[in-house]
């Protein structure tokens, strides 16, 4: 199959689509720095109502599809 013919074959989910246009609209908010992006996410999840969970670490092989 030629390049031409598998480009127009390619399958597009719009799911996929919007979520990679949100991501680049949040990067280029936070001017393509990762480190502004993570700390604002930070502030709006410290103001936000929403309740944090944050889980222990799991133990090595205890539910992690390893062989006991």
């Amino acid at each position: 199959m030629s390049d031409k013919k598998a480009e127009e074959a390619a399958w597009v989910d719009s799911i996929v689509e919007e979520v990679r246009g949100a991501r680049a609209t949040l990067l280029a908010a936070a001017g393509f720095d990762l480190e502004k992006l993570a700390e604002r996410l930070r502030e709006e999840q410290a103001v936000s109502q929403h309740p944090v969970v944050t889980l222990p670490p799991r133990q090595p092989g205890h539910g992690s599809g390893e062989a006991a």
